[in-house]
């Protein structure tokens, strides 16, 4: 199995006002992109060309949107360890530009 894409943990995955959960994971692996409970158990996924990824209009720089299936999610990331001495973009900035990234390759 190929290493994947995109990998964060410790993910709040919510849709409207609810909180699916507080732990979760998200992934992007073989051209999907997968929301994952902190035990694993999928949430939702798709092919990552069916996914639209953004930025909410107003919020802070960790949380990023993702519409899979017809469905909204919001997604809190947090920082990822970047590596030693760097800052790094934010994981919600890295996410959507692996889903476009991933997204052109598939195209």
């Amino acid at each position: 199995m190929a290493e994947p894409e995109f990998t964060a943990t410790g993910v709040r995955i919510g849709k409207r006002l609810r909180s699916l959960t507080r732990a979760g994971q998200v992934r992007i692996n073989d051209g999907r992109v997968e929301l994952l409970t902190s035990y694993g158990s999928e949430i939702d996924s798709a092919p990552v060309q069916a996914v639209r990824a953004s930025k909410p209009w107003f919020g802070p720089d960790g949380k990023a949107l993702a519409d899979i299936n017809g469905k909204r999610y919001q997604l809190t990331l947090g920082e990822q360890d970047p590596a030693p001495g760097e800052p790094g973009p934010p994981a919600a900035r890295r996410f959507i530009e692996a889903v476009r990234r991933a997204a052109k390759r598939g195209d």
